[in-house]
Order: structure tokens, then sequence, then C-alpha cells
């Protein structure tokens, strides 16, 4: 079977420009960082890199609770990404997944593990491993409470 994605992308103007990248649920804009010239007004390659591996995580993680059958409550993750001359790139999830109150010890180890099994089974994270992207989880599993926002 053949993936295939199609985007189209249009460009204005000269380095201080701005583009759009266009596909079937994606329009954003595209610009050269301040930093390097540009305009800064719209997202830059790395972002749109980075955006990809916390997608694909974040679908794998959500796919493999629901195939363990945990009472997920909510699921919310925060990510970053660091480049520097000693570390390389580096991403570092840090997702937490709720569960129902009366979830039991074995489907919080349960989701425990999913947190790990996740960053295995995702595709994206697993090329960009490939290309020496080091790319770490940080994540919680908490019991829905008054005071936890879902």
């Amino acid at each position: 079977m053949e993936a295939k994605i199609n985007l189209k992308t249009v460009w204005n103007g000269n380095t201080k420009g701005t583009g759009i990248i266009k596909a079937n649920y994606l329009e954003t804009k595209i610009a050269i960082p301040e930093l390097f010239g540009g305009s800064g007004k719209g997202t830059e390659p790395k972002e749109l890199l980075v955006t990809s591996a916390v997608a694909c995580y974040t679908m794998t993680l959500a796919t493999m609770l629901e195939t363990r059958k945990l009472p997920v409550a909510g699921l919310t993750m925060d990510s970053e990404a660091t480049n520097s001359k000693e570390e390389g790139f580096k991403i570092i999830h840090f997702p937490h997944i709720i569960l129902s109150a009366d979830a039991t010890e074995e489907q919080i180890q349960s989701a425990n593990r999913a947190l790990v099994a996740a960053d295995k089974g995702c595709a994206v994270g697993n090329m960009l491993k490939k290309a020496d992207v080091q790319i770490g989880v940080e994540g919680k599993v908490s019991l829905l409470s008054e005071d936890v926002s879902v």
C-alpha cells in the first residue's frame, strides 16, 4: 500500500516574504525566522517537524489507550524542542493521561506502559531517531479529581 501526501505551496516575496502550505486538513503560513533574516510571520520548518512528531506520538498513544480499554478521562501533552551544538536536536514530550477516579492500579500501570510503548510505536518519531534526533518522554498518569481540569 502506498501512502501519498500532496501539498501545495505558494511563496510571496523574498527572504522577508511569507508563504502558505495547504494539504487536505492543513493550511498554515510559513516564513523564514527573524533570526535568519526573515519576517518571522509564519511557522518555520523545525516547528513543522516537531508538530509532526507531536501529532504522531499523541495519536499513537490515544490508539494504545483505547486498545487497552483504559478509562481515559483526558489526555494533554506539552512538548519542547531544543537544538544545540552540544546536544543536537532534541524533543521531549510531557504527556498527562487522566484516568477516571475509579481506575485500578493495574489500569494505571498499563497507562504508564503505554507512555513508553507509544514512543516506540510512533512512525514519525522512529524516522527522526534514525536521523539522530533525541526524543524523550516524561509522562504522568493521574486520576480524575476535583482539582484536575480536563
